[in-house]
């Protein structure tokens, strides 16, 4: 596995592109009602170039920072949390200022509350978090041209195939408030 994790993560890459000395990252919406902080690196920042996320954002891909509920803090008014249909059919949860109704996450069924995936261009400085990764590239817009050093994937992956060993470290340590999330939907 070690291998396999190098050969995705290149020399001029490094082991990864977000510096950890530029924590917290604060971030919005457009008209500053709702605000954030990331207090942490996320797990892993997906570049998503699904025909769904492609229709939902209105642009050629979707940019989202993965990390726990827990390290992102409402510093200003909360969201309004609307669901939405998923291309997983399980739908998901958008969290959108209730006045420019700008989205500023999404948690996805899989992982409920625990895990949101923070619109990158919702920070303040975006630049701090470029991807950590490209899925669903057989579907990307044709002219899209994915830079040389970045892992890319016809569809999804394997987490353990391309998350550095702090992410996948912190992903067990959030794994049994999922369980707890998973079982409250069996038990409804």
């Amino acid at each position: 596995m070690g291998r396999l994790r190098d050969r995705h993560w290149p020399k001029v890459y490094g082991t990864r592109m977000t510096a950890r000395n530029v924590f917290p990252l604060d971030g919005g919406c457009d008209c500053g009602i709702v605000r954030y902080r990331m207090v942490e690196r996320p797990l892993f920042v997906h570049c998503c170039h699904c025909r769904w996320c492609q229709r939902e954002s209105g642009a050629s891909f979707a940019l989202n920072a993965m990390i726990e509920a827990d390290y992102v803090v409402d510093v200003g008014a909360e969201p309004e949390i609307i669901d939405t249909p998923s291309n997983s059919g399980k739908g998901q949860q958008i969290a959108r200022c209730p006045k420019c109704r700008v989205a500023v996450w999404s948690n996805y069924a899989a992982a409920g509350p625990v895990i949101r995936f923070v619109r990158v261009g919702t920070l303040d400085v975006p630049d701090h978090l470029p991807p950590d990764i490209h899925i669903f590239t057989s579907s990307k817009q044709p002219w899209v041209q994915l830079p040389a050093g970045v892992p890319s994937v016809a569809d999804y992956y394997k987490r353990e195939s391309y998350w550095p060993p702090e992410s996948l470290a912190r992903h067990l340590l959030v794994l049994p408030k999922i369980e707890i999330y998973r079982a409250s939907l069996r038990t409804g």
